[in-house]
């Protein structure tokens, strides 16, 4: 099942959805999966957590310290409304999102990987990215994630360098991607 049979839109998080991000939640956790994009949803302790922590960084006033603006978005297979995939845009940079993480992070439910979902909501992000007036948006992924990288190259990422993050003890390579 690809995506160019199965396509894919971006949607807002709503209550709608709840039962499925925290289905999402759980496939990643048993997976030992990362969470990369998905926002705070690995430590929050209910899905409705979620939602008010998510929505409380669209706006100025409720935005919690140390974090930035940032709008969460799923990625939801329009044949049958699954939620296959999450994608969470960073506004702006603090410190860390400049050394570190970007603009953009993201992640597919693990039962749905190897289908294009990554590639073409990244493809589907970049617009939004430019009504934020980003040109050009910054992506890092571990040099252990071929699927990431290859998803990076295919919206026209650039290689700039690899980064050691101390706090958790990774690598990550950082990858630009001019907004056209």
């Amino acid at each position: 099942m690809e995506v160019k049979a199965n396509p894919i839109k971006l949607v807002l998080p709503s209550e709608e959805y709840l039962d499925q991000v925290w289905a999402y939640r759980q496939e990643c956790i048993d997976a030992g999966s990362h969470m990369d994009g998905c926002g705070p949803l690995r430590r929050v302790e209910s899905a409705e957590q979620w939602l008010a922590d998510v929505r409380s960084y669209t706006d100025p006033a409720t935005l919690p310290e140390g974090k930035v603006l940032a709008t969460q978005f799923l990625a939801v297979r329009e044949s049958d409304g699954k939620v296959v995939a999450m994608i969470q845009i960073r506004h702006y940079f603090n410190e860390y999102l400049e050394k570190y993480a970007g603009h953009i992070g993201y992640s597919t439910r693990p039962s749905e990987r190897r289908r294009g979902y990554a590639k073409e909501m990244l493809r589907l992000s970049l617009p939004y990215c430019k009504e934020l007036g980003l040109g050009r948006v910054l992506i890092a992924c571990e040099p252990d994630n071929p699927g990431s990288r290859r998803t990076i190259l295919a919206n026209g990422g650039v290689y700039e360098c690899t980064v050691h993050e101390p706090g958790e003890d990774i690598d990550l390579e950082r990858y630009w991607i001019t907004i056209r």
